[in-house]
């Protein structure tokens, strides 16, 4: 939790804002990783997805656009196996570390939440359910994407070493792989610009993905549990990854 004040040179007044702790730098960059990779395999995979469409006759007109279309989405493929593995990895050392932190686990009080908020969406229930750090909807988002770049990466090493694959596994291993890698990378992509998208940075403009710190307004309306354990205990609001005291 961090406190900076602001003069105004009018009538040399201070407003204090207090500001929260959400991202390290490794999760931001990490982040962003995620975004610029993703993004590039979908602008590289999509035409290739849709051959028979006359946008993508234009874009893989000849063998070298093929071949430079293909060689960028490797690379950005590589990218996102990089970030993949770092997390897993990250993931795997805080816990023998025993300092993962569980914000992220669903929790049963996730569906109690969920419920609750279909319920104040019909107009039956007049409040919002409180959150602490971490939503349904974010947990939602979180496991989706991990689950989602993780068949895009499996079948993804299977179309490219198809030859490796086939000596342990049926052929049709292929085929199959092919339908589940551009079946979910659409999936993912729709999910991603309709779901994400709009509940973070269009339903309301959150930065802190980017910034590191969330304001004062945003945590005490969006994760009120959160800003109320933290007020109450402010030597908690330590780096997420880190080990409490």
């Amino acid at each position: 939790m961090n406190r900076t004040k602001s003069d105004a040179s009018t009538n040399l007044s201070v407003q204090s804002i207090q500001t929260f702790k959400r991202f390290t730098v490794w999760q931001r960059w990490e982040h962003v990783l995620l975004l610029v990779t993703v993004l590039v395999l979908f602008l590289t995979g999509l035409p290739q997805k849709f051959r028979t469409a006359e946008w993508s006759h234009q874009l893989l007109s000849t063998p070298e656009r093929i071949e430079t279309l293909q060689v960028i989405h490797h690379i950005a493929a590589i990218g996102l196996g990089i970030a993949a593995v770092y997390h897993v990895g990250n993931t795997i050392y805080l816990m023998i570390k025993r300092c993962l932190p569980g914000d992220m686990l669903p929790t049963f009080q996730d569906v109690r939440d969920a419920w609750q908020m279909l319920l104040y969406l019909l107009f039956i229930k007049k409040e919002k359910p409180l959150f602490g750090k971490y939503n349904f909807e974010q947990k939602a988002t979180y496991w989706f994407v991990f689950f989602g770049i993780s068949i895009l990466g499996a079948s993804g090493l299977i179309l490219r070493y198809p030859e490796f694959f086939t000596r342990f596994l049926p052929g049709g291993i292929v085929p199959a792989a092919k339908l589940a890698h551009s079946s979910e990378s659409i999936v993912l992509a729709v999910f991603i610009l309709l779901w994400h998208f709009y509940h973070v940075h269009f339903e309301r403009l959150n930065l802190s993905i980017f910034t590191g710190w969330l304001n004062d307004k945003d945590m005490s309306t969006y994760h009120t549990l959160e800003y109320q354990r933290l007020v109450r205990n402010p030597n908690e609001a330590s780096e997420p990854g880190e080990k409490q005291s």
